[in-house]
């Protein structure tokens, strides 16, 4: 009943919020339209998929990102951050009840005899229990702006997690990505080693029968050796990209399946992705939420800055006893009882307040443009990763063509070679542009598939998971 009667007088009391009210920013002109890269790659403008690493239909790339999911260090990090954020709004949010405190104690000491009845013990135990209940007003909004701040953390905070899982599954496809590719990498290196082989057994042979000089058997086995020269960092940084993924996804290097590093082809997707248009992005990319939110709390601050410029006032009450016994204190002894307001301001030197909302005006200031630049940067990565995709997949149809070419002219070199109709310069030649156009078609292959997930990642991602219920909005 007390709890009600306090609660009722203080909506009867509160005139209004200290400092601004919190409205959300409006997004820059032109941001949300169409992505102008949009039309330079195969991209539809439907939403992106809540999972889009399940895009590439790929069994042990699912199973990898739910593990990072579960287990990455720097996801536990954010998750621990989300919770201590959520236990300071409920530290706040105790701001609107009342506080109580009960007090006990007992003590055994003499007292000068103008204390004490005549003929009674100077020397005794005296006993003391006591209950106060205090309760803010909120007048000004102190408490209501602080809970604002609190929650706007909170939120903040929770779409940093958000944030931290898109570039979780950003990072963990890349890797697995990279682990695959270099093994397809290095499939097509030792396919070209085999072939040079051929071709350094056929110089041998023709320099054995006389009819080519040692000089192009020591070029066919350069050749040759500067391709095995290629193999072993490729090895390197399929292993490098084994490593990360173990990190990723909280393992050591040696708890890695082995089912992971077995995949030999670069991760594929042949079909258009759904980018949406600025206005979805805005609205589904974490780190943008998490910049207005953080814009929200610090827009409370003034509010908390300005309150308290005025004063704080304190409905109150105690109750409690003395006496030489316990039953003396609870038997309708000695009772003491008070209760009223209590009136606390920091008046008339209020320089050290208005320094304060300064400051909290400056950091709100601070937010408002790191909001705005995070838009930008949002646009710009998103806009960056359409135009980089498109033009690699140009990039990737040019070489396929051009390592058919290759191949078929090494072809016809080496036969040409066999019937004596060309010189060995120009079968070595062939043979090196062939084994340089499949290289660099391989690369590509990578690095369109790392164009597709830097594009993934700069769209925001959507996501449907346990605890984070984070969902493009």
């Amino acid at each position: 009943m007390l709890r009600k009667l306090l609660l009722a007088g203080s909506a009867l009391l509160t005139v209004a919020a200290a400092g601004p009210d919190y409205v959300r920013p409006a997004a820059p002109a032109g941001a949300e339209g169409p992505f102008i890269k949009a039309p330079a790659a195969p991209v539809t403008p439907a939403e992106p998929d809540q999972a889009w690493w399940r895009l590439y239909q790929d069994p042990v790339l699912d199973r990898l990102i739910a593990d990072a999911f579960a287990a990455n260090t720097d996801l536990r990090i954010a998750v621990a951050n989300l919770d201590k954020a959520r236990a300071l709004l409920r530290e706040s949010r105790a701001g609107r009840l009342p506080q109580t405190d009960v007090s006990a104690g007992a003590n055994y000491g003499r007292l000068p005899a103008t204390q004490r009845p005549a003929g009674a013990e100077r020397e005794d135990w005296s006993f003391d229990a006591g209950l106060s209940v205090s309760y803010e007003v909120d007048l000004f909004g102190r408490v209501g702006r602080s809970i604002e701040a609190a929650r706007g953390d909170a939120q903040a905070a929770e779409a940093a997690r958000d944030a931290v899982k898109v570039a979780i599954a950003a990072e963990t496809a890349r890797a697995y990505a990279d682990a695959s590719s270099a093994v397809e990498r290095l499939a097509v290196a030792e396919r070209t080693l085999g072939l040079l082989d051929q071709v350094v057994g056929l110089t041998a042979k023709r320099f054995e029968a006389g009819r080519t000089s040692k000089l192009d058997l020591s070029r066919a086995s350069a050749l040759r050796e500067q391709q095995r020269a290629t193999l072993s960092p490729l090895r390197a940084q399929r292993d490098a990209a084994l490593f990360r993924l173990a990190t990723l996804t909280g393992r050591t290097p040696a708890d890695l399946p082995p089912e992971v590093g077995a995949r030999a082809l670069t991760l594929r997707l042949d079909r258009p992705i759904p980018v949406g248009d600025g206005r979805g992005l805005l609205a589904r990319r974490p780190d943008i939420r998490e910049a207005e939110r953080k814009l929200a709390a610090e827009t409370a601050r003034i509010g908390v800055a300005t309150a308290d410029l005025y004063p704080r006032i304190a409905l109150g009450g105690s109750i409690g006893s003395t006496g030489p016994s316990l039953g003396d204190m609870f038997g309708g002894g000695p009772l003491r009882w008070l209760l009223g307001p209590l009136l606390s301001w920091n008046f008339p030197n209020q320089e050290a307040g208005r320094a304060k909302i300064a400051q909290a005006k400056a950091s709100t200031r601070a937010a408002l443009a790191g909001f705005d630049g995070t838009v930008l940067r949002a646009l710009e990565e998103t806009e960056t990763a359409l135009s980089a995709y498109g033009h690699e997949l140009e990039r990737r149809e040019a070489l396929r063509e051009a390592a058919a070419q290759a191949q078929t002219a090494a072809t016809i070199s080496r036969a040409q070679l066999r019937e004596g109709r060309v010189d060995f310069l120009t079968v070595l030649d062939a043979e090196r542009t062939s084994a340089s156009a499949d290289a660099d078609l391989a690369e590509s292959d990578a690095r369109v598939t790392n164009a597709q997930v830097d594009l993934f990642r700069a769209l925001g991602g959507g996501w449907q998971a346990g605890d984070g219920k984070m969902a493009a909005r």
